[in-house]
């Protein structure tokens, strides 16, 4: 019995040494890898271009005055021209646009980039068109109109279709 008791209180030491140096053991370091990878885009130059009407209201033959906003919005430091064609009428240039009203008879009037009427708005960049810069917000330019005095048409209503162009 002496040798179970012994066995007994042995196995009991063995088991107390090995829970101590289980509590002692120091707890393993964790290991932490990284890497890094690249972020890449290129940005294209865009822009984008809109326009509102412009009404001359009732013309009765002296000099009718009106204007329009093209709004250009183009990405930073993106440079654009804007160009407007002649328009819709048979023989209209942008010199002298034309509305076309009743049994196809013609309004004069003419398209300008400055409020004094002087420059014309054409098509042919480097000379008559509107050159900008673009910062990435709508940029407004006016557009002038003027239908000259003397022009005794058709009465009724004209109406033209001016297409606005940025080039960028």
């Amino acid at each position: 019995m002496k040798t179970l008791n012994t066995l007994k209180l042995s196995l009991a030491a063995a088991l107390a040494v090995l829970t101590l140096g289980l509590a002692s053991t120091p707890a393993s370091a964790t290991t932490t890898v990284t890497t890094t990878f690249a972020v890449s885009a290129t940005v294209q130059a865009t822009c984008l271009i809109s326009a509102t009407g412009l009404s001359f209201g009732t013309y009765t033959g002296v000099v009718d005055n009106a204007t329009s906003t093209v709004s250009v919005t183009c990405t930073n430091t993106t440079p654009y021209n804007v160009s407007l064609n002649a328009g819709t009428a048979t023989g209209a240039t942008v010199t002298t646009r034309k509305m076309t009203g009743p049994s196809s008879a013609l309004l004069n009037y003419s398209l300008f980039s400055n409020s004094g009427m002087t420059t014309g708005w054409g098509n042919t960049i480097g000379t008559d068109t509107v050159a900008g810069t673009g910062n990435g917000s709508s940029q407004a330019i006016t557009v002038y109109g003027q239908i000259p005095a003397s022009q005794y048409v058709t009465p009724g209503s004209y109406a033209d279709t001016i297409t606005a162009t940025v080039t960028y």
